[in-house]
């Protein structure tokens, strides 16, 4: 890996922003930016290298020769972020190796990893790239995901306007999780919409098959009372898992949400006008691998809004949220 530096980072763990040239990972370079600036912390710029131009390094470097092969897609980033006048430190990294494992090897002990939803290659009609994918499993620290415009919310004000979402399960959402979503409402100084959805059980009579007009069996009476009964439990649950958050956060204006249907439509909707939404990793198989939960993988290719996944500490996750 080859460094060159704009200025003198700082010790405070980094934001890092993978880019390759592509409108996508501009704009993800833009969202890191400010995320970096609001937190305070350095900025690493990471591109990795073409299998072409790391295996010409690799033969220059056989015959004895240190190779002085410039990263020009790098260079052309470092234009844009020098053009912009941006006052936060940054580093400027050309890595080798393959992206998914390149990019969270230089992400160990960061803030934040940003990615654009798609990159490079590929086809256009794609929501979320392959690389986006693995590196929302495989990520060490929380990632952001930032969609491409097509499907980008427009917020008067800007992205920093939106509210924070929050995917929320009462008993399986991990605490790192909850306290990413509080403290990044809590740097924007906006709300936290909680979101915890519960599928209701269907009615008996959804369950048989329409009865024949000669039986003149009576549609069975709708389970009201029940499934009210149902989201009061869940708001109780919601309540009590949000409680400490909230008294750790004072300031951060709580708006809890609790409502029958599913939970990655509910989320992806709210979308629409919100500026973050968080959500948890989930799950590890029990054959070893690291998968991810179906409504983080919903949310990853349908939000409106920037997506953070957020490991849990077990996972090897980071030391904070995005501003």
């Amino acid at each position: 890996m080859s460094d060159t530096s704009s200025t003198n980072t700082a010790s405070e763990p980094p934001v890092v922003v993978g880019v390759d040239g592509s409108e996508h990972s501009l704009r993800a370079l833009e969202w890191a930016l400010g995320a970096a600036e609001s937190l305070g912390t350095p900025l690493v710029v990471a591109h990795v290298r073409s299998d072409a131009l790391q295996l010409g390094a690799a033969r220059i470097a056989s015959l004895g020769t240190d190779p002085e092969l410039p990263d020009t897609v790098l260079k052309a980033v470092q234009t844009v972020v020098e053009e912009g006048g941006h006052s936060v430190p940054v580093r400027y990294a050309s890595l080798d190796g393959s992206v998914t494992d390149a990019l969270p090897a230089a992400a160990r002990g960061g803030r934040l990893l940003v990615t654009g939803s798609r990159g490079h290659g590929g086809f256009a009609s794609l929501l979320l790239g392959s690389t986006s994918r693995t590196l929302a499993m495989t990520a060490p620290c929380p990632l952001v995901v930032v969609p491409h415009e097509a499907r980008a919310a427009a917020l008067e004000g800007g992205a920093e306007a939106g509210r924070v979402l929050l995917g929320l399960h009462p008993e399986e959402t991990p605490d790192e999780v909850v306290d990413f979503a509080f403290e990044a409402a809590h740097r924007r100084g906006v709300p936290l919409e909680a979101v915890t959805a519960l599928r209701l059980p269907p009615q008996p009579g959804a369950l048989l098959a329409a009865p024949s007009p000669a039986l003149q069996v009576p549609p069975p009476l709708p389970l009201a009372d029940d499934g009210a009964e149902l989201v009061r439990e869940a708001e109780r649950e919601q309540e009590e898992r949000l409680r400490p958050f909230a008294a750790r956060w004072p300031g951060v204006g709580l708006v809890p949400v609790v409502a029958p249907g599913d939970a990655a439509g509910r989320l992806v909707e709210g979308s629409r006008d919100a500026g973050l939404l968080v959500v948890g990793r989930h799950h590890r198989h029990h054959l070893g691998s690291l998968l991810i939960g179906s409504v983080a993988h919903a949310v990853l290719h349908h939000a409106h809004c920037p997506v953070a996944v957020v490991p849990a500490a077990s996972s090897g996750a980071g030391a904070g949220p995005e501003a």
